[in-house]
């Protein structure tokens, strides 16, 4: 017999969640640069982005108002889901989703620690 009690989270069984190689490989990652960023009117955690992925400019709006202003994000290189089916939030399209940890403080973006190309691909 053990001290410990069972936790909900003990007792419930493992999700299989696993992927294949094959599953992975549809997602087409890619390194954008953000060249816009405005706050979208009456949205709480929403920014709207302009990025180049090398081979065009698409908009995204993502959920990282918390984390980080407009200004603090012209210019960065970023990581993004480029071949996500399009879909509508707070009336804008957003063609594309970027990658970001999330943590208590808020969202952190997913950065690179060397200059890397717009648009290459993330293996």
């Amino acid at each position: 017999m053990t001290d410990e009690k069972e936790t909900p989270e003990a007792a419930a069984p493992p999700q299989d969640n696993t992927i294949t190689i094959q599953d992975f490989t549809k997602v087409e990652l890619r390194v954008a640069k953000v060249i816009e960023a405005n706050e979208i009117e009456g949205a709480d955690r929403l920014l709207q982005l302009r990025v180049d992925i090398g081979s065009e400019v698409r908009q995204l709006v993502a959920g990282i108002k918390k984390s980080y202003s407009p200004e603090d994000l012209v210019g960065k290189h970023i990581v993004v889901v480029a071949n996500l089916k399009p879909a509508r939030l707070r009336g804008v399209e957003s063609q594309g989703m970027l990658l970001a940890a999330q943590t208590e403080d808020g969202p952190i973006l997913v950065s690179f620690d060397k200059d890397v190309p717009t648009g290459a691909p993330v293996k």
